[in-house]
C-alpha cells in the first residue's frame, strides 16, 4: 500500500512504533530474556515516546500540511514478520529486535527524505531515526 501523503507517513510511523512497543513488552515477559529485561523495557519506553512525538508532530503541523502527493514510497519494504517474542530464545529476541530497529531506522530516513518539504516533520522523523540507530548500536554490543 502506498504512502502518499503526510497523514499516511505519520500514521504508518505510529503503527511501527506501536508494533515494536508490543513486541518489546511481550519480550519482557519471556523467561529466557531475564538478562535483557531492562533493555527491552527501555526500548518499549522509547517506542511510547516516539508515538507521542509523532502525534505531537501531526497535531502541530497539520495546518502546514502540503497536499501534494508523495510518490514512490510504499509500506511493502517495511512490512516484515519478525516472529512471536514469547516463542523465541534470548538470542533470537535480540536478533529480532535488531532487525526491527533497522527496519524502523530505514523507514524514518526514507520518510524524512520524502517529506523534506515540511522541515519540522522531516526533522522529527530524522530524530527518531537517529534514536533507532543508537538502539541498533546498543543491541550490537550484546
Amino acid at each position: 500500500m502506498p504512502l502518499e501523503n503526510f497523514g499516511s507517513i505519520l500514521g504508518f510511523a505510529q503503527q511501527l512504533e506501536l508494533e515494536d512497543r508490543d513486541f518489546y513488552q511481550k519480550a519482557i515477559q519471556n523467561p529466557d530474556c531475564e538478562a535483557q529485561k531492562a533493555l527491552f523495557e527501555a526500548l518499549a519506553k522509547d517506542a511510547d515516546k516516539h508515538v507521542k512525538l509523532i502525534e505531537r508532530t501531526r497535531r502541530e503541523n497539520v495546518t502546514e500540511m502540503i497536499l501534494e502527493p508523495i510518490r514512490d514510497f510504499t509500506r511493502t519494504l517495511f512490512c516484515e514478520d519478525f516472529g512471536l517474542p514469547d516463542k523465541m530464545s534470548a538470542s533470537e529476541l535480540v536478533d529480532s529486535a535488531r532487525c526491527r530497529e533497522d527496519r524502523a531506522r530505514r523507514y524514518y530516513i526514507e520518510a524524512a527524505e520524502k517529506i523534506k518539504a515540511l522541515r519540522e516533520v522531516s526533522r522529527a522523523l530524522k530524530r527518531i531515526g537517529k534514536k533507532r540507530q543508537a538502539h541498533i548500536d546498543t543491541l550490537a554490543a550484546i
